[in-house]
């Protein structure tokens, strides 16, 4: 009965939002008080709500922080080089925008984190897709995918995990991999380029002249630096092949496209190089374990304020600029601790994971590696990374041990739904990335899962055609 429930709550839950009868956080909350009821737990509501709570309170801390510094990052011009970079390998074509969007997620993936990921990724690309009416739901997908499969790094979590539960080492489950990793990161990157194909087939590549610099919220813009402002220059421009026009207007074009405003006052070019070494500083105290993460952030979110606007009225500024992000994304995360808290508390997951367990036939006992890559995918996106490599993996790996399977084999192939559960909505980060693309997360979830999920079974098959799997 917990078993159907169990998956009912989360039907239920995945329509409404992808109908768009509920918003995600009152869906996160109301449902499960709902089905916590009809499991006759009622009473237990609150204890299960506060367990939850607890242990998504360090998550939501990290959050807050993470957002308020990276802000303050952005604010000050620590990422203006960057996009920069992007945008003249964008230039206007939507089809490199979109690429560009995957290679930049790829590269900041390397701290490991998903939030700080999609923090950047969407302050850098955010202005481009918006000004060009590209779809923002792409943004959010290919950032996500890219993500996903970077999250395999032993440092990102998923390994760790699995090498945890299975008592294993993590560099012997994540280096085997690598080959297998390095296909699924060129499937996104293809999926990118075909994607900004049909972008490009829906608007044509853009020539841009003159931009307006809008500052409104939290959003970096787009400004041109001059030019004669002729109305055919300003008129997108399609085409039936690669350019906009010639070689010429192309190097035109890039002289005139900067990223954000060079003349904003929060700039800080004089401490440029002190918020360069702070944050790698804390990526690499992030890294290296040094401290909880929350209290990175929180330190280094006091330490960029206090620095770059040492007065109290400019501190404040700041902090109401970036208020809605924070407010949004940490009241998403509580809500989601309903959920899980629900889930865990009501022996639901436990339910529906030995379910899924007993469904295996007997025959499929020596393929049992292909069986926990396949189950990676539904049983990752369904509850968090902690339930299924704590609480399924361990019971996979001894009904794989038992026809042969070898624990490293099981650990790696556990890996594979990665791509997939990094859009799952018990995850934190991808709160932030809907939330700051300000995209439904009803529309992100209908758009990106077929693609992520293609891309695990891409990840899947290379690592069986390899033999790490």
């Amino acid at each position: 009965m917990l078993t159907i429930l169990g998956f009912a709550m989360i039907a239920t839950f995945l329509v409404l939002i992808m109908m768009k009868k509920m918003s995600p956080i009152a869906a996160l909350v109301l449902i499960p008080a709902l089905f916590c009821v009809f499991v006759g737990k009622g009473a237990k509501l609150g204890d299960y709500v506060i367990e939850g709570v607890t242990s998504l309170a360090p998550t939501a801390a990290m959050l807050m922080f993470a957002i308020v510094y990276f802000g303050v990052m952005i604010d000050v011009g620590l990422f203006d080089p960057i996009v920069r970079g992007i945008l003249k390998f964008c230039k206007a074509d939507p089809m490199r925008i979109v690429v560009g969007t995957a290679i930049l997620a790829a590269i900041v993936s390397l701290d490991g984190d998903g939030s700080t990921t999609f923090m950047i990724t969407v302050s850098a690309m955010y202005p481009l897709y918006k000004r060009l009416k590209m779809s923002l739901v792409v943004m959010t997908g290919v950032a996500a995918m890219a993500n996903g499969v970077m999250n395999t790094l032993p440092w990102g979590g998923p390994t760790a995990r699995a090498a945890t539960a299975l008592k294993l080492d993590a560099s012997d489950i994540f280096v085997p991999m690598i080959p297998a990793l390095a296909v699924g990161l060129l499937a996104v990157f293809v999926l990118s380029y075909f994607l900004g194909l049909r972008e490009r087939k829906r608007l044509g590549v853009l020539t841009l002249n003159e931009v307006l610099v809008e500052e409104k919220e939290t959003e970096t813009v787009l400004v041109g630096s001059g030019g004669s402002g002729s109305g055919a220059a300003k008129s997108p421009v399609s085409t039936g092949g690669s350019g906009s026009g010639t070689d010429a207007e192309d190097t035109e074009d890039d002289e005139r496209f900067q990223a954000l405003d060079p003349d904003r006052p929060t700039l800080r070019p004089k401490l440029y190089w002190f918020n360069a070494l702070l944050t790698v500083g804390l990526l690499t105290a992030m890294i290296m374990e040094w401290l909880p993460i929350p209290v990175l952030f929180l330190l280094g979110a006091a330490l960029a304020l206090t620095v770059n606007f040492p007065h109290i009225p400019d501190q404040k500024a700041r902090l109401a600029a970036h208020a809605d992000n924070v407010l949004n994304v940490s009241g998403m995360v509580f809500a989601a601790a309903v959920f899980t808290g629900v889930l865990q508390g009501t022996g639901m997951v436990d339910h529906m994971a030995k379910w899924m367990v007993d469904v295996i036939p007997e025959g499929m006992g020596p393929h049992m590696a292909l069986v926990t890559g396949v189950l990676s995918l539904p049983l990752t996106y369904f509850m968090s990374n902690d339930g299924f490599y704590f609480g399924v993996l361990p019971v996979l790996a001894e009904a794989g041990a038992a026809h042969g399977v070898t624990p490293l084999e099981m650990a790696r192939a556990s890996l594979v739904g990665q791509p997939l559960h990094m859009s799952s909505p018990l995850v934190p980060a991808v709160y932030v990335l809907v939330g700051m693309a300000k995209v439904e997360f009803g529309d992100h979830t209908k758009f990106v899962v077929k693609w992520a999920a293609l891309t695990c079974l891409i990840i899947l098959a290379a690592g069986m055609l390899f033999g790490i799997i």
